[in-house]
């Protein structure tokens, strides 16, 4: 249904409104609209703010017009926490403007007191009720204006002085007095701590932290060796350090060297043929062991991110215990990832539309079992071959309890995937910045990334382990 005043073009909005903008602590939110109503009577707008935490505290100020397009209005807030943000534009007639701007004029054209008549009791009616709105020695003042423009024993100048004043005026831009009022609709922000706008990353494997032996073997590491890499990474200035899978790797159909199906007896396998999701790895150490890597990290002024891939090995627990996470060919065997003609055969993809609430929940249990742990990012594997509306659901649940777990999205994928998986939820996402090497590709970049800065945060990696720019 149309409304009494136009409340149009409400930015930022997502999706009409439909998925939450994003924001970090302390950041500065701007908010515009177009507001507009029939005829020349003024029309002024109020921006509502309100978070989750504090849903019956709503914070209101006025907002400004725009000098170039008068219709269209801005204002700005910051919010102080997070979770989830709310905001409201509101239009509304602002009748004492309309008077204000009208008596202006007519002064101007040299109008007296006589012809002036309706207007000065017109204005005292306003006055008089805008003040009876407004408590204390303000709403005082409005009173005395209304008192004055009433007397008509005073000269026309004094009888308008006060009404027109800049201190009336100011009183009036905290205190509008508003009619039609009118709301617009209810925007969500979803506002995350300040590292999710922007963090420093150095890739780590923790398995290759354990330097040669004697003969000049690679010795294996461990997570007391990452722990000392550890501090390399913090003196060069980085906040954030990722691990590829730290888990179990399987044993069947283990690649070899350059993917192989043949491995030799010391080949170590793909870390991301995952044998068990909340397990580590045993030649890298136990959970306590990992943990402790944690607390070290964090004493160094680092975050570790840990790699989710939601794949798994073929003698992972799940093969025997949930099948149906994955797809069974007709031959009763399990499908293996493919890519072709490349061939994966030490990974089975799971099937999100066999057991949707099972697979959701063991999910999230794995996750939520490194939250514990102390991983306060995830960088998540290939998620746009994932359903999308999986991510939306784990990431807010996570957020419910644990609001500043950090996901990116390792999403090298058409921009249409990219951007729908930061709009459902991703802190951050992988681009193609890697392979943007020109001043122009990289002005082409800035440009298309910087439309979508309501939703999709681009993390510039410069390079992969695979991608090496």
């Amino acid at each position: 249904m149309t409304q009494r005043l136009g409340i149009d073009d409400v930015r930022p909005r997502i999706d009409n409104g439909n998925l939450a903008v994003k924001a970090v602590v302390g950041e500065v939110v701007p908010v515009t609209a177009l507001v507009w109503r029939e005829g020349h009577a003024a029309i002024a707008a109020t921006l509502n703010v309100w978070s989750d935490r504090d849903p019956d505290t709503v914070a209101t100020s006025t907002m400004t017009v725009d000098r170039f397009v008068p219709d269209r209005v801005h204002g700005i807030f910051t919010p102080g926490t997070e979770g989830t943000w709310y905001f409201r534009v509101d239009a509304w007639s602002d009748p004492i403007s309309t008077w204000r701007d009208a008596v202006e004029k007519k002064l101007a054209a040299g109008q007296d007191a006589e012809e002036l008549a309706n207007d000065l009791a017109h204005g005292s009616n306003l006055y008089e009720r805008a003040g009876l709105e407004l408590d204390g020695d303000k709403g005082r003042t409005l009173l005395k204006a209304g008192v004055a423009l009433d007397d008509r024993t005073a000269g026309l100048e004094e009888r308008v002085e006060l009404a027109l004043s800049d201190e009336v005026r100011e009183i009036l831009w905290h205190h509008p007095f508003r009619e039609l009022l009118t709301e617009g609709p209810t925007q969500q922000v979803r506002v995350e701590r300040p590292q999710a706008l922007f963090n420093s990353w150095y890739e780590l494997f923790p398995r290759s932290t354990g330097g040669w032996d004697d003969n000049g073997k690679p010795v294996h590491g461990t997570f007391a060796t990452t722990a000392k890499a550890l501090e390399r990474v913090a003196a060069m200035g980085f906040d954030t350090v990722y691990f590829p899978p730290i888990h179990p790797i399987g044993q069947v159909h283990r690649k070899g060297k350059n993917n192989t199906l043949t491995p030799e007896a010391d080949d170590v396998g793909s870390p991301w043929a995952i044998q068990d999701h909340t397990a580590t790895h045993p030649e890298l150490g136990t959970m306590e062991d990992f943990t402790a890597l944690v607390e070290r990290a964090n004493q160094l002024g680092l975050e570790v991110a840990l790699d989710l891939a939601l794949q798994a090995s073929p003698d992972h627990p799940w093969a025997t215990s949930h099948p149906e996470f994955f797809t069974v060919l007709a031959d009763g065997t399990i499908a293996y990832a493919e890519n072709p003609p490349k061939k994966y055969q030490d990974i089975y993809p799971i099937n999100f539309d066999n057991a949707p609430d099972l697979v959701y929940e063991e999910i999230y249990r794995v996750v939520m079992l490194w939250v514990e742990a102390g991983v306060s990012t995830f960088r998540v594997d290939n998620p746009h071959t994932k359903p999308t509306n999986f991510w939306s659901w784990l990431i807010t649940k996570v957020h419910a309890s644990h609001p500043g777990v950090i996901f990116l999205a390792e999403a090298f994928t058409r921009p249409a995937r990219l951007y729908g998986l930061a709009k459902n939820g991703f802190s951050q996402s992988y681009t193609y910045f890697t392979w943007k090497t020109t001043k122009e590709e990289l002005t082409e970049f800035a440009t298309e990334h910087a439309l979508q800065a309501d939703f999709c945060r681009p993390n510039l990696f410069v390079n992969t382990p695979d991608i090496l720019h």
